[in-house]
């Protein structure tokens, strides 16, 4: 029999315990143990990056990482970012159909950002390699990427998130 660890995690700011078994992917614990569906099970071998969370601000895919390797870490979620620019970039630019991929998209945009937040078009595509969209173009998301990034070269913060109510 397999036995279960219990673990300490800080997931979008808030600290959860929980019991893991030594094979449980951290997606599935976000999933079905916490109830966080934004990251998706996409390919579950780390090629689509659906399920792109960010562990102390490094983008991971979530399919990859086991539950245990996040012991102690952040862990953010898509709900965990509660209307940042990069998602309302994404909804005026148009950067998604179906939205099954936009969660990883904007979890490592929202990285980029924090990053290289001067990042240039081949260091935004660098990073977009890690994601794949089968319905759209990836221009709209590069056009999401770019207008949060110039903000912050105009003196706005790019990763400020609105006050309660905006």
């Amino acid at each position: 029999m397999t036995s279960s660890k219990q673990l300490k995690l800080i997931v979008n700011g808030e600290e959860v315990e929980l019991s893991a078994r030594p094979a449980d992917t951290l997606l599935y614990m976000l999933r079905v143990r916490l109830g966080l569906t934004g990251s998706k099970p996409g390919c579950l071998n780390g090629d689509c990056g659906a399920c792109t969370i960010l562990a102390d601000d490094i983008p991971m895919k979530s399919c990859l990482m086991l539950a245990v390797e996040g012991e102690g870490k952040r862990i953010q979620t898509i709900e965990g970012l509660k209307n940042a620019p990069i998602q309302k970039a994404f909804v005026e630019h148009f950067a998604f159909q179906c939205g099954y991929c936009t969660s990883g998209f904007i979890m490592n945009a929202h990285a980029l950002a924090r990053t290289d937040p001067h990042a240039d078009e081949e260091t935004i595509t660098e990073w977009l390699q890690s994601n794949i969209c089968r319905c759209t173009g990836y221009k709209e998301i590069q056009q999401a990427i770019h207008s949060v990034l110039r903000q912050g070269a105009k003196g706005t913060d790019p990763l400020a998130q609105p006050k309660e109510g905006q």
